[in-house]
């Protein structure tokens, strides 16, 4: 799909001189100071050489890290911070001696304790904080409720800050005999992209190191973090026994109307990418998650759950919203503890691991799996795809199927509902006798359709087709490990000027926004080990890029010295630059991306519901305006590949 650009909305829409710095530059600090925290990283640095290869060194590098990304960036927001800074460079180097000598007194510690865990989309090291439960016992054997707890806003909040609250401040909620998971994902996107990924991840660490109960896992928040746990709650409902939303948004066209400022018109892709978070579109995948949403009787962003509310009742669905009255932004005493009791109810019953309905709505692979349903293969990304699938004793009947071509219905070992020796699949008005159990009573079915006919069985390969974590948009790229390409050569014409200044202010961005260091080698570097490890980010055009002119007869659009062809359309290379998303050639369930970071830019840094993706599958720039808080360039032609990663 392509769409002429208007004209019109190639204007800029703010200037850079419009928009605040995110985070904030911070206050500058005295000579002496400054003495003091280079004295510090120093030791704890060389403290941390002889436990270079220890697995918990990330608990002591996070504290390393804080204070010397805050030093290095300007970053410090207040005098108060120093102090916390000089605090946790002592922790460190106490956490550094103790590993050193065999021991780990943290990770026995009952009550607030901030850990740490290694990244895999850039190497980084990001923090969490715990709340561990008096009564834990560190040498039993019961697994405990954890209930994830998402922050709200605050643009401010460097790592050195989040530390230290979650070092000194237990939070909203205590549950008795419950674990808190505070996650910093990477500062203040609402748990978007990197910073989703982030708390998979710190989930992942926890359960590595203490013992929590996957059947009483919660996801909680308040106003930004409330929109995090919608989001965490449609997109991910078979992982959780209860969700908690308070405040924040739930969709995005609605709540920037609401917002009172003035938005640039969307593009039509750009309103179509608002799919990926936007909740009330995924509202039936809840149909199995008890959740009780939270609002002030007069706080603006009631909005979100009103939105929700509306969309669940349009699929029948009910909402417990529980409302603070002549409350504003915050959590009201009496609602809080009416909270409480539902949440913890719902917490002691736990998740429904195999429910007999599911009610499944996506409109990308990215989210494809819920329950005991997984869908495969999509007839067309960014549209609604649907299904409702009930089993009983004989078989599973799939009572609606709407845009989906591949989908895998699945039971593990020693759950498979099935007594008779042969299941019965009911699909579209068909009838197709399904596999038989295993010994060990697991037992997966995987359909395909083939000319609107269901069949059992795999799909028909192809070179290419998007599928789960290779469906896009260019985003998506950034939500596993990637690596910068750089260009071997340089040049001064006006694709080499915004290339150059385009990967930079990548690079920048990237650690102020997403609390990492991007991963950089250059171009005749790159081999097999890079090739399988990373998504690999190309920056450059063919003339200046070596590992890109090498793949470049194999990609859907081709870019030469004279031109770049899209289809039939072309363009002239001197003026233009190609940004698009695409399998990697030569390890297909690796993406390559031409001359883009994430998408979204400084002017959606002021609100969490415009860090959307703002470009799809690949897109020409016109280099004639210079890149702002906008767009890179004027946006001249756009589009998404099909289903095959083809041009449509």
């Amino acid at each position: 799909m392509r769409w002429l650009i208007p004209v019109f909305l190639c204007l800029s829409f703010a200037s850079a001189q419009d928009i605040r710095r995110i985070p904030p530059l911070g206050i500058k600090i005295s000579t002496e100071d400054q003495a003091l925290f280079e004295k510090g990283l120093a030791e704890l640095k060389e403290a941390m050489l002889p436990i270079s290869k220890h697995p918990l060194l990330p608990d002591v590098e996070i504290f390393y890290k804080g204070t010397y990304d805050a030093l290095k960036h300007q970053e410090f927001q207040k005098p108060n911070e120093l102090s916390f800074a000089k605090n946790q460079l002592r922790e460190g180097l106490a956490r550094a001696k103790s590993l050193k000598n065999g021991k780990a007194p943290w990770t026995k510690k009952a009550g607030l304790v901030v850990r740490g865990f290694r990244s895999e989309i850039d190497g980084s090291v990001q923090p969490y904080g715990l709340v561990i439960p008096k009564s834990y016992d560190f040498s039993g054997d019961q697994s405990h409720r954890l209930d994830f707890w998402f922050h709200g806003r605050d643009d401010k909040v460097n790592e050195v800050h989040f530390m230290e609250r979650r070092r000194t401040q237990a939070g909203q909620y205590t549950p008795a005999e419950t674990i808190v998971l505070h996650p910093y994902a990477r500062f203040s996107n609402a748990n978007k992209f990197a910073g989703e990924i982030d708390c998979l991840e710190a989930l992942a660490h926890a359960k590595k190191n203490y013992r929590i109960d996957d059947d009483r896992i919660a996801v909680r928040g308040f106003s930004m973090g409330g929109a995090a746990c919608w989001q965490f709650a449609v997109h991910y409902a078979d992982q959780w026994c209860v969700a908690n939303p308070g405040a924040g948004f739930s969709e995005t066209e609605e709540f920037l109307k609401m917002c009172g400022g003035k938005e640039p018109a969307a593009l039509p892709f750009q309103r179509t990418l608002w799919h990926l978070y936007d909740c009330t579109d995924y509202a039936a995948n809840l149909t199995n998650l008890p959740t009780v949403a939270y609002s002030g009787e007069i706080d603006q962003q009631k909005q979100a759950a009103d939105m929700m509310e509306s969309a669940l009742k349009k699929r029948g669905l009910p909402l417990t919203h529980i409302i603070g009255p002549k409350t504003a932004h915050k959590i009201e005493a009496g609602a809080k503890e009416q909270i409480s009791k539902l949440v913890d109810a719902a917490a002691k019953s736990g998740r429904q691991r195999f429910p007999k309905t599911v009610r499944f709505e996506t409109y990308t692979l990215r989210y494809h799996k819920l329950y005991w349903t997984q869908i495969d293969r999509m007839e067309e990304h960014w549209k609604r795809a649907y299904l409702k699938a009930t089993y009983s004793s004989h078989g599973i009947t799939i009572e609606e199927v709407e845009n989906i071509s591949a989908l895998t219905l699945s039971f593990p070992t020693g759950h498979s509902p099935f007594h008779g020796p042969l299941p019965l699949i009911k699909i579209a008005g068909q009838k197709i006798t399904a596999p038989a159990n295993t010994a060990r009573r697991s037992w997966e079915a995987r359909l395909f359709k083939e000319s609107g006919t269901w069949k059992l069985g795999l799909p028909p390969v192809t070179s290419f087709n998007k599928h789960h974590l290779m469906q896009g948009p260019i985003d998506d790229a950034f939500m596993s490990s990637f690596l910068f390409v750089t260009p071997g050569k340089t040049t001064n014409d006006p694709f080499g000027i915004w290339e150059k200044s385009e990967r930079n202010r990548a690079m920048t961005h990237w650690r102020q926004q997403f609390r990492g260091d991007v991963r950089v080698k250059a171009d005749i570097e790159i081999d097999n080990d890079e090739i399988g490890k990373h998504n690999l980010i190309l920056w450059g055009n063919p003339s200046t890029n070596t590992f890109l002119a090498r793949i470049m007869p194999k990609l859907p659009i081709q870019w030469d010295s004279q031109k770049i062809t899209v289809g039939s359309k072309t363009y002239d290379a001197n003026k233009h630059a190609l940004i698009m998303i695409y399998p990697n050639p030569l390890y297909p369930i690796r993406y390559v991306v031409l001359n883009s970071s994430f998408t979204y830019r400084e002017f959606d840094y002021l609100n969490n519901a415009r860090q959307v993706p703002k470009l799809p599958d690949w897109a020409i720039i016109d280099l004639s305006e210079k890149p702002g808080p906008n767009r890179p360039g004027k946006i001249v032609d756009a589009g998404f590949f099909d289903e095959n990663w083809k041009l449509k």
